[in-house]
């Protein structure tokens, strides 16, 4: 089969098109599904650089987003049949790893997975929605409702808010009912945000977001009971690096940061002064339950949530589409169809 494959961490040249990779072959608990889309996320840039104290079992297809049809199953399976469409959880709650890291993932022909792991996709939703929901919006729903908890009137800056787990959370947070601020860098993105819910966008690659929230709603007050407290009640941040910091500048007293990854790096510099003097909480979440996904495809299936494909890439060209994360040249999802 034909098959995106990274024998070696490195740059984008690493992802190398295979024509003759060996087929997967269904075993007890197991289907092969024939891939009908895969959605690339930033996770997949760090497993082509590597990432400490993960050693992949070369040579390993990457891709951890995938739908398709079962294409054949292997012995005991009777819940699951050739033709049925689905979606993968990309985590292995039983035998523990990840699709597209430990075990073949989606930019490929077909994918081998067991069956603990399949997810049936409604009649009216597309293989290309479901796709872009595990990684990206399984992460945001977790983040936004579980962890994160937002609540009507709250006030909410979202970071990142062009990529995949930030499109959804912008929407997820106006449905809960807040007032939703998005960062975006170009104009096209920040019109594409107000479309999908955002009140106001800040043009980060213009302006200082730390100094547009301050001249728009005003400086944290330090005090509880201000008549005008300014700032946020809460600020979703997963870039980290040198935003940090100054999304605790963000905060009012009470409020929380939350974050479910650092893809500009996990190793800011801190400033505990923010955290004692606001009395701020830092909530992590960390990626996404299964009933989430069934939740994620309900909501699809009733209209109630957009999936945002920013590009559909063919399988020879994987490699330019992983590039167009690492670069932030989208917004929304990306998707790789063999």
């Amino acid at each position: 089969m034909k098959a995106i494959v990274l024998r070696e961490h490195g740059s984008n040249d690493k992802l190398v098109l295979e024509t003759h990779f060996p087929d997967p072959v269904a075993a007890a608990g197991e289907v092969v599904i024939r891939v009908k889309a895969s959605s690339l996320n930033y996770h997949d840039v760090f497993t082509r650089r590597g990432m400490p104290g993960i050693k992949l079992p070369f040579p390993v297809i990457i891709g951890l987003d995938v739908a398709g049809e079962i294409e054949s199953v292997g012995a005991d399976v009777t819940d699951w049949q050739p033709g049925d469409r689905v979606v993968v959880d990309p985590i292995d709650r039983i035998n523990g790893g990840l699709v597209g890291e430990t075990t073949h993932g989606g930019l490929a022909e077909r994918c081998r997975v067991p069956v603990h792991q399949l997810v049936r996709i409604p009649d009216n939703v597309s293989y290309d929605e479901a796709a872009a929901l595990p990684v990206a919006y399984g992460t945001a729903l977790r983040m936004m409702s579980s962890v994160g908890q937002i609540q009507p009137g709250e006030r909410v800056l979202i970071l990142g808010a062009s990529g995949g787990v930030g499109v959804c959370a912008v929407q997820l947070a106006k449905q809960a009912g807040a007032e939703v601020i998005a960062c975006a860098g170009s104009a096209t993105k920040a019109e594409q945000l107000r479309a999908l819910g955002a009140d106001h966008v800040i043009l980060y690659t213009e302006q200082d977001f730390v100094k547009a929230i301050h001249e728009q709603f005003g400086k944290p007050a330090r005090r509880r009971g201000a008549a005008k407290p300014g700032g946020v009640d809460v600020v979703v941040n997963f870039t980290g690096g040198d935003t940090w910091v100054r999304s605790l500048k963000c905060l009012r007293i009470g409020g929380r940061i939350l974050t479910c990854g650092a893809t500009a790096g996990f190793d800011p510099k801190e400033d505990l002064r923010y955290i004692w003097t606001f009395e701020l909480q830092v909530r992590g979440s960390n990626g996404w339950e299964r009933e989430d996904l069934h939740a994620l495809l309900d909501l699809v299936a009733r209209g109630e949530l957009k999936v945002l494909i920013d590009r559909r890439w063919p399988l020879a060209e994987a490699a330019g589409a992983l590039a167009s994360i690492e670069d932030r040249q989208v917004i929304g999802k990306v998707l790789v169809t063999p």
